[in-house]
């Protein structure tokens, strides 16, 4: 009985040890190549996020700094006039006190001198007002104008800012991913897709004919397949997805903005039924956008790591279709 006693507690202790070993086995075991495709998905995802708040910057400031440029072009003018009216009743007050016919004294001792003298002096103060209308007129002109380039210059400080703050956040999920890539390179061999460049030849010798614009437009997107995810990027050596379609539709003469929530907000919505090829398809949360080439495809840049490539409209949920005007 003390042997069984003692047989029982040895088991007993065993298995508290396998209990306590376990978890530390389990957290050590290497990642799978599935967990590991799934850490790389979402931090892709969080990547393109913030990748798509630093190009609407990016759009906020070319957009602010070009009005900036629209509103000195309008200051200097406006100082020079200012100047000018200043000038010219400076000249017109020294006139009046240099000129002989206007000095009180002499006016006074003459004939009707009072008389005289009163009417110049209103000619003159009629002159002076108008003149200072006029100043007071390009002063308010220019003040307003240099109020207007004040608040852009803080919103340009303030934008830059920003932007340094996705910079860092930017870099940060960057770090992340390098070392997701350099699991996923013990997993696959290779940390990023490798260019298909015979896949994407054959396939821009399936280009559809399709005319106009959108035929540009399309045919940019297939000359694009193969090439690199690059964020920020509009090409021509690689493309995040709205620089993919922004450069597409620039090469069919159209300006669109590197942004897919600007973009969203810059075409014509339609339905699905009426997608055609160059339409563009946004994804929920308008974080990816990409290029409808006909026969349920698209064409996009898909994520770090990734190289554009053409696969079906439905690989993940679909916010909306859009029409470039």
């Amino acid at each position: 009985m003390s042997s069984l006693r003692n047989l029982l507690r040895t088991v007993a202790l065993a298995g508290m040890s396998a209990a306590l070993i376990a978890p530390t086995a389990v957290a050590r075991a290497e990642p799978s190549p599935a967990d590991l495709t799934r850490r790389i998905e979402t931090s892709s995802t969080e990547l393109e996020r913030v990748v798509e708040s630093y190009n609407k910057l990016r759009e906020e400031i070319k957009t602010n700094e070009a009005a900036v440029g629209r509103l000195q072009s309008r200051i200097g003018p406006l100082e020079e006039q200012a100047k000018q009216s200043q000038a010219d009743v400076a000249k017109l007050a020294s006139t009046a006190y240099k000129t002989g016919g206007l000095r009180t004294a002499d006016a006074l001792l003459r004939a009707e001198g009072a008389t005289a003298l009163l009417d110049r002096l209103g000619t003159l103060d009629q002159l002076t007002r108008q003149r200072q209308e006029s100043i007071s007129g390009y002063t308010a002109d220019q003040r307003r104008l240099l109020d207007e380039k004040s608040r852009l210059d803080a919103t340009l400080a303030r934008q830059a800012a920003q932007a340094r703050e996705l910079a860092a956040g930017k870099k940060q999920i960057e770090q992340d991913l390098a070392r997701l890539y350099e699991l996923r390179e013990q997993a696959y061999g290779a940390a990023t897709e490798r260019p298909e460049s015979k896949a994407a030849a054959t396939e821009a010798r399936n280009v559809p004919a399709v005319a106009g614009d959108a035929g540009a437009a399309v045919r940019y997107a297939f000359g694009a397949l193969g090439k690199p995810y690059v964020w920020a990027g509009d090409g021509p050596n690689g493309y995040d997805c709205s620089g993919l379609t922004s450069a597409a539709w620039r090469a069919a003469g159209k300006s669109l903005p590197h942004n897919t929530r600007m973009q969203w907000s810059a075409v014509a919505h339609i339905g699905k039924g009426d997608l055609r090829p160059g339409d563009l398809v946004f994804y929920s949360g308008l974080g990816h956008v990409a290029l409808y080439v006909g026969d349920g495809q698209v064409i996009d840049a898909p994520s770090a790591g990734r190289n554009v490539l053409k696969r079906g409209m439905n690989m993940m949920p679909i916010q909306g279709y859009g029409r470039v005007r």
